[in-house]
């Protein structure tokens, strides 16, 4: 939690320093989220104990089936699941599915090949909606087990 802490903290000082720099051109809070994703790509690039989490590749991928599971999940349990990803799958995930950039901008920030950031998302998916139905068959037998 404090690497969290520490980018967040980074994140605002580059803001408030840079902050003559916003040219009022789009607006404040994207200029803002931009400067902070950067820092947090940045963290983990140059922190040697993520170096072997994110790494990536292009490797062929099985068909993800567009399933989605049935699930009632609140939003912070579906964050903790995220955040229990590989950290390359949650950095993708998160920068894809949660700040929406596009797989073309996700390759240009990490350096990588647009297929494998498309082929990272969808194994993250993947492995979230795996978890999302076990999660669910648990608290079906759960429901269904009598005394």
């Amino acid at each position: 939690m404090t690497d969290a802490e520490d980018v967040l903290q980074e994140g605002f000082i580059k803001v408030f320093k840079h902050l003559d720099q916003y040219k009022a051109e789009g607006e404040l809070g994207g200029w803002i989220r931009r400067i902070m994703v950067n820092t947090a790509l940045n963290y983990l690039k140059k922190n040697s104990r993520y170096q072997t989490d994110l790494a990536y590749f292009d490797t062929s991928l099985h068909p993800v089936s567009s399933d989605n599971p049935e699930v009632k999940l609140l939003a912070k349990d579906l964050a903790e699941l995220i955040r229990q990803l590989p950290t390359g799958y949650q950095t993708i995930f998160n920068l894809h599915a949660v700040e929406g950039f596009s797989h073309v901008e996700i390759g240009k920030m990490l350096g990588i090949n647009e297929g494998t950031s498309r082929s990272q998302y969808a194994r993250a998916r993947a492995l979230l909606i795996t978890w999302l139905r076990k999660q669910n068959m648990e608290t079906k037998n759960e429901t269904y087990v009598r005394p």
